[in-house]
C-alpha cells in the first residue's frame, strides 16, 4: 500500500489511512473506509480540504476482499458470514450447532499468512446468531500472492471449521443401581435435565434397571431400537473399566469399546462404546452434579451425530482440567 495525503476532492475510492473524527471528537469515518463521493461531500462540510489516504498498488487485495475470500473456503454447516469493521469477517451459526476445528490446519494458516483466523473450541456448543469464528487481515491490504496460497491450502485441506447442525436429536437415557434402578432415577435425573437443557434437548427415552449384565443389556436393546443419537448410562456405581457391568452389557448388545479412561477432570472414568453408529456413554459420577465435567465436552459432537474417535478423547487432556 502506498501512503499519501490528498485533496479531499480526489479522494474518492481511497481508503482511510486513520479515523476521521469531527471536531467535538465523535467518530466520522473509521480506519480501512474506502471514500465514497457521499463522504467527500460529507468531508468537505466538515471543513477538511485534505485527507491522509492510501491506494492498492500491483499484486495486492483489499482487506475486505481478503477476509471474504478466505471465510468463504474455511468452513462448511450451519453458519453465515457477516464482514464487520477493520478488515474482518465473523462466522455466525445459523441454528443450533457443535463447532469441530482442524486444529493443525488453523496453527498452518495462522503461522504463515498475513490473514488470521480465530475460532471456537472444537466440539464447542453453538447457539444460532452467536460467533463461531472471525477472520482478521492485515491493515488495509494483503499479497495477493499470499492469499492465493492460503485460500490453495483451504481449497486442498479443509474445511478448517464444521458447524454441525443439532436438529431434535433423540437422546436415551437408562439409569441403573444395584439395588433399584428407580433410586439412580430419583438421585440423577433433575441434574440430567439441567445437563440436556444446556444444549437445547431433552431425553426422548428413559429407562432405569437394577445394575445386573442381562437388566442393563435388556434396556440397551429397547434404547437402541430407537435409532437415538447418543445413549447416556446414569450409574450410581463407579466402574473400574469395561469388565464391569454396563462395560459386559455394551460387549452383550454388540457394541464394542472405543474409549475407557478422558484426560479429563472431572470424568475420567468415562467409557465410550458404539453399536453402529449410536453412541453409548458411561461416566460415573458426572450425574451427580450439574458442574461441568467430561459429559460437557463429548455431548455436543454426539448430538450433532458426529463420530467422536478414542484419539479425539485422548486430545481432550489440553484444557481437560474444568475444576
Amino acid at each position: 500500500m502506498r501512503a499519501q495525503t490528498v485533496d479531499v476532492k480526489s479522494s474518492n475510492g481511497r481508503v482511510l489511512c486513520c479515523t476521521v473524527f469531527r471536531p467535538g471528537g465523535k467518530k466520522l469515518l473509521a480506519k480501512g473506509h474506502v471514500i465514497s463521493d457521499d463522504d467527500i461531500r460529507v468531508l468537505e462540510s466538515e471543513g477538511m480540504a485534505s485527507i491522509w489516504v492510501t491506494e492498492l498498488e500491483e499484486g495486492e487485495v483489499g482487506e475486505d476482499d481478503a477476509v471474504c475470500a478466505v471465510a468463504s473456503e474455511m468452513g462448511c454447516g450451519s453458519f453465515e458470514i457477516r464482514l464487520a469493521a477493520g478488515g474482518r469477517a465473523n462466522l455466525q451459526a445459523t441454528e443450533k450447532c457443535c463447532v469441530l476445528v482442524d486444529d493443525e490446519l488453523l496453527k498452518q494458516i495462522n503461522c504463515a499468512a498475513s490473514v488470521v483466523i480465530a475460532t471456537a473450541l472444537n466440539f464447542s456448543f453453538a447457539m444460532p446468531g452467536q460467533r463461531i469464528a472471525t477472520v482478521k487481515s492485515a491493515p488495509f491490504a494483503v499479497s495477493r500472492t499470499q492469499l492465493d496460497a492460503v485460500v490453495g491450502i483451504l481449497k486442498e485441506r479443509g474445511p478448517i471449521l464444521q458447524a454441525r447442525p443439532i436438529r431434535n436429536p433423540a437422546v436415551g437415557v437408562l439409569y441403573t443401581d444395584p439395588l433399584n434402578g428407580d433410586r439412580a432415577r430419583q438421585l440423577f435425573e433433575n441434574i440430567m435435565h439441567q445437563r440436556l437443557e444446556r444444549f437445547g434437548v431433552s431425553a426422548s427415552f428413559v429407562l432405569s434397571c437394577t445394575e445386573d449384565e442381562a437388566s442393563v443389556g435388556r434396556c440397551m436393546q429397547q434404547l437402541l431400537r430407537s435409532k437415538p443419537a447418543v445413549i447416556m448410562i446414569a450409574s450410581t456405581t463407579a466402574p473400574a473399566g469395561p469388565e464391569d457391568v454396563v462395560g459386559r452389557a455394551m460387549e452383550k448388545v454388540g457394541g464394542h469399546v472405543e474409549r475407557f479412561l478422558a484426560p479429563v477432570e472431572p470424568g475420567n472414568l468415562l467409557l465410550l462404546s458404539y453399536k453402529d453408529d449410536v453412541p453409548m456413554i458411561s461416566a460415573p459420577g458426572c450425574f451427580r452434579s450439574a458442574k461441568a465435567n467430561v459429559v460437557d465436552l463429548v455431548l455436543p459432537p454426539l448430538l450433532a451425530r458426529y463420530r467422536v474417535s478414542g484419539w479425539e478423547v485422548g486430545c481432550l487432556g489440553h484444557g481437560g482440567l474444568l475444576g
